[in-house]
């Protein structure tokens, strides 16, 4: 942290030269199921969503936002299920300051250990005149109401102001002070549209802090949207403020540009302890795991250069850099792989290497496979060895992900055989399986993908719309695997689907009807709830 953050540390009036004695404790409130998931194609299922939340509470998160309970009986039923589940973490389910909402929060909530109630209304002029049509007294009326009734319901209450950066500072103050005097317990102080600038976030806490009446028996809160890339900054700025709760979410998944990244924050605190006199209590061996585990639950693709757990984060090509790693790694490397889950150490994979070390492999890479997984993983693992050369790490990580997309699907590709060339026309021939029946359809189009789709399509006839054909190769070379994402539109809803192969076209079937599985089983549940 640079030394733009001026002035004395709230609440740490004795810290010297910032040295990690005098650190402050901060807690870790994890989004990821709520924020994270309102990402346009994000949705997860509820055993994705459960086995997130369990992993999270593993690493020592203090507090797991998991759903908004009022949206849908899924969101119900997930909050539900996790507050169940939950061995250390609080329990927060999100409502809007409408009293339906906070009962059906509180309701999802009740089994949980350590139940929260997390209630949110707007507080900026903007909002206030042309999305709510409320004047400033109305919204005040508003947070006494429903803070009141869910301090009713639950012992530990947050209260959010939407919007606070582009809020009057002052009314802002009689905002928080009102959340305060009816019984919130932490008061959030949201950059909702990623605006401020780290000086003025860490400028609006202590101001708050110093004239809302109540405000030192409470804990205040960031939350930080990444429109201008200022979401990390601005999180640790709030700390310079007074906070002492950071809202975050893994791999940085949220609306919009996305939110602080939870492995961003917390390693800053980690490794810059000489500029950042606070700590937490996350186990930072358990980011990777986490990461992937989002990734795969959401079809978000990680970027190569993600800070901390992005594929290129500990990867030197430059001859420099290799130079000065081989003599001494903190030359180029302030964090050391093993402290985020990444080994060092690389085992080569290929056609004559066994289960215990495809299975020690997986270990490394932060996947956690049952017996009957791990077979078919293994399975798949041997044949890929059999048509490439070389097996990187980077093609078990796409082939585990490929099987977990088709693990849970209907519908899955058998084979495919397509006819493309310069004469024309293009065609394919495709197999499926569908609900144990094996259906064969040929087709043709504009090109071999354009066959491919056309060919799923008449075994799958659905009405959705392409948004999306991304490929990438996973390794180098001509027998590089191919992963491919596809994104689907229908009727407002958005989902994506992934398939990795070494033939580009097999992973492009693969990523399309993954794609409309996942579209068909969005569909069922909705006939169910109606």
């Amino acid at each position: 942290m640079s030394n733009d953050y001026t002035g004395t540390v709230a609440g740490n009036e004795n810290a010297q030269d910032g040295t990690k004695a005098a650190a402050d404790r901060v807690m870790i409130f994890d989004t990821t199921l709520r924020d994270g998931e309102q990402s346009p194609g994000a949705s997860m299922t509820l055993s994705e969503k459960c086995q997130i939340a369990e992993t999270l509470d593993a690493i020592g998160v203090d507090v797991i936002e998991a759903g908004f309970p009022i949206a849908s009986d899924g969101d119900f039923e997930a909050v539900s299920e996790i507050a169940k589940g939950a061995d250390n973490a609080i329990i927060a389910g999100l409502a809007r300051a409408i009293p339906a909402d906070i009962d059906r929060a509180g309701e999802a909530v009740r089994h949980a250990r350590r139940p929260r109630i997390h209630t949110f209304v707007s507080t900026s002029e903007i909002h206030l005149r042309h999305q709510m049509k409320k004047s400033q007294e109305d919204v005040l009326e508003i947070i006494a109401k429903t803070v009141t009734q869910a301090r009713g319901l639950v012992e530990d209450v947050e209260w959010s102001a939407m919007d606070a950066t582009r809020t009057d500072l002052g009314y802002l103050a009689r905002c928080v002070e009102t959340a305060i005097r009816c019984g919130a317990t932490t008061i959030n102080l949201p950059d909702t549209v990623g605006y401020a600038t780290p000086a003025e976030y860490q400028r609006m806490f202590e101001y708050c802090r110093a004239h809302a009446e109540g405000a030192d028996a409470v804990t205040f809160s960031t939350h930080t949207h990444d429109d201008l890339g200022l979401a990390t900054a601005n999180a640790l700025a709030g700390l310079f403020g007074g906070a002492r709760q950071i809202e975050c979410t893994i791999n940085g998944l949220g609306e919009r540009a996305g939110n602080a990244p939870l492995e961003e924050v917390v390693m800053a605190l980690k490794t810059r302890v000489d500029a950042l006199p606070f700590s937490c209590g996350i186990d930072t061996t358990g980011l990777t795991r986490a990461s992937k585990l989002v990734s795969m639950a959401s079809g978000f693709s990680v970027q190569y250069n993600k800070a901390v757990v992005g594929k290129n984060a500990f990867a030197h090509e430059s001859g420099i850099h290799q130079d000065g790693m081989l003599k001494h790694a903190e030359t180029y490397e302030i964090m050391r792989p093993e402290d985020v889950g990444v080994t060092k150490t690389s085992l080569v994979m290929g056609k004559h290497s066994g289960r215990h070390a495809f299975r020690q492999k997986l270990e490394e890479l932060g996947f956690d496979l049952g017996d009957n997984a791990l077979q078919d993983a293994f399975r798949r693992f041997k044949a890929l060895a059999d048509r490439k050369k070389h097996v990187y790490d980077e093609d078990i990580e796409a082939l585990v992900e490929d099987f977990s997309e088709e693990a849970a699907d209907s519908a899955r590709v058998m084979s495919l055989t397509v006819l493309a060339g310069t004469g024309g026309p293009q065609k394919a021939i495709l197999v499926m399986d569908v609900a144990g029946r094996h259906v064969t359809e040929e087709a043709t189009g504009s090109g071999p993908v354009d066959a491919v789709f056309n060919a799923v399509k008449k075994i799958l006839p659905h009405e959705a719309t392409l948004s999306l054909y991304q490929v990438h190769a996973v390794t180098e070379g001509t027998d590089a695997q191919a992963e491919v994402s596809v994104r689907l539109e229908q009727n407002g809803r958005i989902e994506s689907g992934r398939g990795a192969d070494v033939d580009t076209l097999v992973a492009s079937a693969k990523a399309y009807v993954a794609a409309v599985n996942k579209l068909a089983a969005r569909r069922r549940q909705h006939a169910q709830a109606v």
